[in-house]
């Protein structure tokens, strides 16, 4: 069990975390999303004790990073994957992380086949492409078959293979009764492997909750009309959110049948009227939308 009560972290006049109260709960794939900026990173920084906070507790297991005894063996973490010695073997790499803490040489060797890098365990990390570095640094994150698993952006640089590999692994992690809170921006990926996400923007916490909660109640209309944008400013105007997507117009918080009673109205004469359930992308988009601090011009 990871716990944040009211945990806050400010740089001089910018407040990176703002007051983020939420559990991380073992057993399960807990998916922790925001934008760029959004404070994901500093949140972990938090937890593992790299950085402090300005106000607020972060606990696992009860205990602040720092108190854990043999730490190792109780958190596991991939917060940066190419933060490698470039001539240090992947082998050698892991044995330093395992002597230095205790652990039994056998289990290099061990994780190194769990994350399918055993025939490079002898090749120097410089020489890593992106996705191998990926699966070192989890290896590194496993080395001491640690309660509690933090991982930032796990999938990056992994091609499909590696990518249900990595889902797979957090799933096994999650069933064997272990906590598991991973980053992500890939929204198709926590989609099929978060059972409970946390969504936060501007160091805030936005919405929390089962992965159903994200991808099932919420509902888009699909609407495509012969002069879609002077319909899409009346819908907004009507209290609607609108996105254009090449000719159509995808609308929330407003049903079909009240969209087609406005059209009537204005007469609009609607091609399409369609609802549809939202993607966890849709949902996050929705969400999130107020607390985008770094957006391109659609």
């Amino acid at each position: 069990m990871i716990r944040l009560d009211a945990l806050t972290k400010r740089y001089g006049e910018v407040c990176a975390v703002d007051g983020l109260t939420f559990d991380v709960r073992p057993g399960l794939v807990t998916g922790f999303l925001g934008p760029n900026g959004a404070g994901k990173t500093t949140t972990m920084r938090m937890i593992l004790g790299l950085d402090l906070p300005t106000s607020g507790t972060v606990t696992i297991l009860g205990r602040r990073y720092q108190e854990l005894e043999a730490p190792l063996r109780t958190v596991g973490s991939l917060l940066e994957a190419q933060a490698l010695h470039p001539r240090r073997t992947a082998r050698d790499h892991l044995l330093y992380l395992a002597r230095s803490n205790g652990l039994p040489d056998r289990r290099v060797g061990e994780v190194l086949e769990l994350v399918g890098l055993a025939d490079a365990a002898g090749k120097r990390a410089g020489g890593f492409s992106l996705g191998m570095c990926q699966r070192l640094g989890i290896a590194a994150a496993l080395l001491g078959d640690p309660e509690v698993l933090l991982l930032d952006e796990p999938v990056n640089g992994l091609d499909p293979e590696g990518v249900l590999w990595i889902r797979t692994l957090l799933r096994d992690l999650a069933a064997e009764g272990r906590t598991v809170l991973v980053s992500s921006h890939l929204m198709s990926e926590m989609a099929v492997t978060a059972d409970r996400l946390v969504v936060i923007g501007r160091g805030r916490l936005i919405a929390e909750g089962g992965i159903g909660e994200f991808t099932g109640a919420a509902t888009e209309v699909l609407v495509r009309v012969s002069e879609g944008a002077g319909f899409g400013a009346r819908l907004e105007l009507a209290g609607a959110h609108v996105r254009t997507r090449g000719d159509e117009l995808v609308v929330t918080g407003m049903t079909a049948p009240d969209i087609g009673r406005l059209a009537a109205a204005e007469g609009v004469v609607l091609a399409e009227l369609s609802p549809r359930r939202a993607s966890l992308e849709d949902t996050f988009m929705e969400l999130t939308r107020d607390s985008v601090e770094f957006g391109g011009v659609r």
